[in-house]
Order: structure tokens, then C-alpha cells, then sequence
């Protein structure tokens, strides 16, 4: 059963702006916390422990772990949890029609848990990982119930602009909240602020500006379907298994769906190393008298990738409207190929000269970075059935996180088999190689085709 509701219409500019606030609300969490801040901060406390007890591990759970590896395996498991939970919560959104509270929901869930990262301090070191395993979860799941609105908002000739619009809205919010948190770390002492606790207020206004900036988005995204009673005896969990499942039969019949999930884990794969591992090549020599800057030299690049990728995200949505979503991310992943040979052999000479190189390596990444993920992200729309959209995002969102360990461990290999960054950051050319074999085989008009027949059956049933 449902209860009655009008269908809101598509385009509407008040939405859309209001859906996009949302990217700007929660890159927040991923730039000032995931990026920056969070990991040395912990890494740092977590030393301190283990050298007050005498030891070079540190206790957690019983486990013996090493300081600077206890924020990476919380983000592994974190990982791990979205990849068995994601599904799940997908099915009960589309299931239930609540999208939008279950956005509402593990949002808020996110944003107090990085809101509380304040209270992170001394032997409270552990406190780091759990909060953010939970607001990570959080993150991952709001994120397949807004990408899941793209498809309700926006006509299909109209997503690759608007998802472009949300990546720029995404990189705009995050770098500015960003550009406040270094004033206030790098000028501390000037403010009477002791060092760490400017770090705990930035990890506390990333919480603060998530939740303060997503009521705009609540304001202004419409819920798109009635709300679906429960017949007698069910509950929402045991209603979304259940629709869970029927969703894994029927995967068949969208098979050039599947592939194009294929070509998407293989190539954004690649893109996610590149960007995971450019602060290595920031951070350590390339070769002697290579590249070794410190905090600043990466902290400026940041910066400036954050802010780049604002217009190469709108760009890409511009490109894409002109020769087609699929043709857009081919000539981007060229460039993504581009990069990483330049990244293998380049950034040779002085430092300055190799300093110069890195910051047009950082261009290049950034120019199509967010147009990448934001035309794939649309791309994707288009092949989904109607009803399924939470569901189907949450296969898109466990096919970019729960298997972006490979690129890493296929860089770590490299580098570790050869003794040199250069050849990891070779190996990464696979990746974006596999992306341009498999995508241009994916029929997008079939996709579509297949995805509308099945809404058809699905209309006559």
C-alpha cells in the first residue's frame, strides 16, 4: 500500500540548487577531516600513548597496533561495513519511499559523530577511529540516498549538468571551509590557540558546517513517491531484504548495466590511487633532489586542486552535453592516462623545477577530477531503473569504495618489488588501460532501452 502524494517536477532550479548544497555541505567531511587533519592528528596522540607505555604498538581492543596504521585500518573497516550494509540500506529506501528521512537520518548520524571528534584528546586517541568509522558509514550511506535523487530531479538531458553542478558545489564548499581551517592551524599562536586544539575545532567545524549547510537540502528536495505501508507482519529490514533479493534476480536483465559497472570500478579505481597516493610524491623524493616539500608545499596543492576542480567539473558538464556522456569520459580518462606518464617521467631537475611540474601535474588531475566522477555519476542515471535508484547507487558506491584497495595495493606492491615510486605510479596505467578497453564497449542506448522495458513490465504487472 501507499499513501497519495503529488509528483513534484523535474528541473526545478530551487531543488536542484538545494540537492547541490548538500555536496557542498559534506565535502566538508571529506577535505578537512579525510584529508588533512584527522590522520597525523591521530597518528600523533596515538605515538604519544605508545611511548607512555613503553611500547612501539598500542592496544586497541586487545589488538596490538602500530600508530601510524590505526587510522588506516579504520578506514579499511569502515569500507568494509559500507560494502555489507549499503545494499541493504539502499533496498529499504526504495522500498519504503523514505528516501529522503534515511538521507535525513544518517547524515545527521555523520555529522555529530565528526562534531564530536572535539573530545578527541590525549588517551582518548582511539575515541579518533571509532567516531569516524561511524560518521565514514554515515557519510557513504547519505551519499547513495542523494546520488539516488539525480534521476527524480533532473530530465536526462539535464543530469550531466546537474551532477557537474553538485561535484562543483561539492569542491567549492569543502575547499572554503578548508581555506578557514589552515588560517586558523597555521596562525594559532596569534589567535592564543594551543596547536591541537585548533585541530580539534577544525574536526568539529566539519560536523558543524555538514549539518548546518544540509538543512538547506532538507528545505528544498522533495520526497518523490508516496510512502509504501507495510503489509501485516513486515518490517522495513525484513521488506528490504526481501526486495534486496529480487533486485540480485533480476540483475541479469541489464547486463550492459553491469558492465558498465565494470569499466567504472576499473578506471575510477585508478583515479582514486592517483589522487590517494599524489601526497606521496609531495612528501618524498621522486628521485635525488626530487621533490621533497613538506606540509605547505601540500597544503597549497590541496588548495589548489579544490578550487580547480570547480571549473573542471562545470566544464565536464558543459563537454558532455556537447558530445555525449560516455565520449566525455573517454577523452578524460586520456587525460587521466596522460597524467600518469608524465607522473613516471616527469618531475625531474632542481626542486624548484620539480616543484613547478608538480603543481601542473595538480592542474591536470584537477581539471578532470570532479568532471570524471561527477559525468559518471549521471551516466549512470540514465541505466537504472525507475524505483530502484537507492539500490542500484548503493552498487555504484560499493563498486568506488569497497574495491578501491586494489589500486593502493597494486601501487604499494610496485613500488615495494622495485624500490621506486616511479614504477607504482607506472603500474596504475592498467587501470585506466582497462577503463578504455571496457567502456567503449558499454551500449548506453541499450542500457537505457533495457531499463525502460523493465519499467514498462513493471507498470503492466
Amino acid at each position: 500500500m501507499t499513501t497519495a502524494t503529488a509528483r513534484p517536477q523535474v528541473n526545478d532550479r530551487r531543488e536542484i540548487f538545494g540537492w547541490a548544497m548538500y555536496d557542498w555541505a559534506n565535502s566538508a567531511f571529506s577535505t578537512t577531516v579525510g584529508t588533512v587533519f584527522l590522520a597525523p592528528y591521530v597518528a600523533a596522540l596515538a605515538r604519544a600513548a605508545a611511548e607512555k607505555a613503553g611500547t612501539d604498538t598500542i592496544p586497541f581492543f586487545g589488538i596490538p597496533v602500530a600508530p601510524d596504521s590505526f587510522l588506516p585500518y579504520c578506514i579499511s573497516f569502515s569500507v568494509g561495513m559500507q560494502v555489507l550494509f549499503l545494499p541493504i540500506l539502499g533496498a529499504i529506501a526504495d522500498y519504503s519511499h523514505r528516501r529522503k528521512q534515511m538521507m535525513q537520518l544518517f547524515a545527521t548520524i555523520g555529522a555529530i559523530c565528526t562534531i564530536l571528534l572535539f573530545m578527541v584528546t590525549g588517551d582518548l586517541w582511539w575515541l579518533g577511529g571509532v567516531l569516524f568509522i561511524l560518521a565514514n558509514l554515515a557519510f557513504g550511506a547519505a551519499l547513495v540516498f542523494y546520488n539516488a535523487y539525480l534521476p527524480d530531479i533532473a530530465s536526462e538531458d539535464q543530469r550531466d549538468r546537474v551532477s557537474s553542478y553538485g561535484w562543483a558545489m561539492g569542491y567549492l564548499g569543502g575547499g572554503l571551509l578548508l581555506v578557514l581551517n589552515l588560517v586558523l592551524y597555521m596562525f594559532s599562536d596569534s589567535f592564543g590557540i594551543p596547536g591541537d586544539l585548533a585541530v580539534r575545532i577544525n574536526l568539529a567545524s566539519a560536523g558543524v558546517w555538514w549539518l548546518g549547510f544540509s538543512f538547506f537540502t532538507w528545505a528544498r528536495v522533495k520526497p518523490r513517491h508516496a510512502v509504501h505501508v507495510l503489509p501485516p507482519g513486515e518490517n522495513y529490514v525484513s521488506a528490504g531484504f526481501k526486495q534486496l533479493f529480487q533486485t540480485l534476480r533480476e540483475i541479469k536483465h541489464f547486463p550492459e548495466t553491469l558492465k558498465y559497472l565494470l569499466a567504472y570500478f576499473l578506471y575510477n579505481d585508478g583515479i582514486q590511487t592517483v589522487i590517494a597516493v599524489a601526497s606521496t610524491f609531495a612528501a618524498a623524493p621522486l628521485i635525488q633532489g626530487g621533490l621533497e616539500q613538506g606540509q605547505t608545499t601540500l597544503t597549497v596543492v590541496i588548495l589548489m586542486i579544490q578550487f580547480m576542480a570547480f571549473g573542471g567539473a562545470l566544464l565536464w558538464g558543459r563537454l558532455a552535453s556537447k558530445i555525449g556522456a560516455k565520449q566525455s569520459i573517454i577523452i578524460s580518462l586520456v587525460i587521466w592516462l596522460g597524467v600518469v606518464i608524465f607522473a613516471y617521467g616527469g618531475l625531474k631537475g632542481s626542486a624548484t623545477a620539480v616543484t613547478i611540474q608538480f603543481f601542473i601535474l595538480g592542474a591536470f588531475i584537477a581539471l578532470v577530477m570532479g568532471g570524471s566522477q561527477a559525468i559518471s555519476r549521471s551516466l549512470f542515471a540514465q541505466m537504472i531503473p525507475a524505483g530502484k535508484e537507492a539500490e542500484f547507487y548503493s552498487f555504484y558506491e560499493v563498486s568506488e569504495r569497497g574495491t578501491s584497495w586494489t589500486g593502493p595495493l597494486v601501487f604499494g606492491l610496485a613500488n615495494q618489488i622495485f624500490g621506486n615510486l616511479r614504477y607504482g605510479i607506472l603500474s596504475l596505467i592498467f587501470y585506466f588501460i582497462a577503463g578504455l578497453i571496457v567502456l567503449p564497449m558499454v551500449n548506453v542506448k541499450k542500457a537505457m532501452e533495457d531499463a525502460r522495458k523493465y519499467d514498462a513490465a513493471k507498470n503492466i504487472g
